[in-house]
């Protein structure tokens, strides 16, 4: 690899993993009490599905272990936001939905977090953003692909 093609990789990965630092942190801030950015992307993801599903699909999905996703899970039926049932199929299996409670958790979330990235596009301008998006869908498609 030449020593172009180093510091061009470095500095993509530096950036994008400073980004995601700085994202989460920010957005940690700003989300409504006692929600975790890991609870609202569960309760996004369900919203997104309209469907129901298992601990194991929702761990792959986000590429954490089954326990992480377990208690994340457990967190969210604690708070009321999502229901799990058992399979009625196979008694080793459980299958997650989202409640009434966990819908309006996940709205009042995105509420606070859209008004901060909005800032953030309008700050930078949004056909630049607009042209970076390919790009960042190309790099997440590639990580995903090769993990």
């Amino acid at each position: 690899m030449s020593d172009a093609r180093e510091s061009l990789a470095v500095a993509i990965f530096s950036e994008i993993l400073m980004a995601d630092q700085l994202a989460r942190s920010r957005l940690s801030k700003v989300l409504p009490k006692g929600m975790e950015l890991s609870h609202f992307y569960v309760l996004n993801h369900l919203v997104g599905l309209g469907e129901e599903r298992t601990p194991a699909q929702l761990a792959s999905a986000f590429h954490v272990t089954r326990g992480a996703m377990t208690n994340t899970l457990n967190k969210l039926e604690w708070a009321g936001h999502v229901h799990i049932r058992p399979d009625w199929d196979d008694a080793r299996r459980k299958w997650v939905s989202i409640s009434p409670s966990g819908k309006s958790a996940r709205d009042a979330a995105l509420a606070a977090i859209v008004p901060v990235i909005a800032d953030i596009v309008r700050n930078i301008g949004e056909d630049k953003v607009r042209s970076a998006l390919p790009v960042l869908r190309e790099i997440r498609t590639q990580f995903d692909e090769t993990d």
